[in-house]
């Protein structure tokens, strides 16, 4: 499965004020949009979207997990040291689904907050995980395993309104370890693939390299 990122930047800054006079900060707009073909020549189905909306919304939204990162990350995970927004609200308006995610007294949150305050233009990055098919057209469509790992990480990509930005990591397939929870470059699992199909003298001659090829991967993950 394919990492798959994209950027919006129909978002806007709404600040609330609770009765004790606490002001909170949010970033509000649309964070995912199907059936349109975006500018890095892909297309959501908006019941594909849907369904996933659904899942995301139930599982983690309503769960209070639905966290976001400052930043584009290298992978499918969130890194709880990088949160800077938690997503509290995502709804469909149409072919649109629009999210509002509350900025986090996090190290990382304090850092949004003072761009948001300084004018800064910020954009919503969507993150998840799903097969591309091509339509014949020139559009890689996302098939219906795209499941999310995020409705928005907070990101500030040059790029004008309304358009999106290359976010994919279009050379890396990740494979999914359903017992650790977590998600691993494929690299490191061919690497094991090659090593049992090696004979003992294969092995001997190449089980250097191997090793380098291992700790630039994981030095690369971690």
């Amino acid at each position: 499965m394919k990492l798959i990122r994209e950027l919006s930047e129909e978002v806007e800054y709404v600040s609330e004020s609770s009765e004790s006079g606490e002001k909170k900060h949010y970033i509000e707009g649309i964070f995912l949009q199907g059936n349109i073909a975006n500018r890095n020549g892909r297309l959501y189905e908006t019941n594909i979207l849907k369904g996933e909306v659904n899942r995301y919304i139930k599982e983690v939204v309503n769960n209070s997990r639905a966290y976001g990162e400052l930043g584009h990350p290298q992978g499918p995970q969130i890194n709880l040291d990088r949160v800077s927004h938690l997503i509290k609200e995502l709804r469909q308006d149409g072919n649109n689904f629009i999210g509002k995610a509350l900025i986090t007294n996090t190290p990382m949150g304090n850092i949004a907050k003072g761009l948001m305050e300084s004018g800064a233009k910020l954009g919503v990055s969507s993150r998840g995980m799903g097969s591309l098919k091509p339509n014949g057209q020139g559009i890689m469509e996302v098939q219906n395993d795209f499941r999310l790992a995020t409705a928005g990480d907070i990101v500030a990509d040059p790029s004008a309104p309304n358009a999106f930005v290359e976010g994919v990591m279009e050379g890396v397939e990740w494979i999914y370890d359903p017992v650790r929870d977590t998600w691993h470059e494929e690299k490191l699992h061919n690497i094991k693939s090659s090593v049992k199909k090696m004979s003992i003298s294969s092995l001997e001659e190449q089980k250097l390299k191997i090793f380098e090829d291992y700790i630039t991967n994981l030095t690369l993950k971690y």
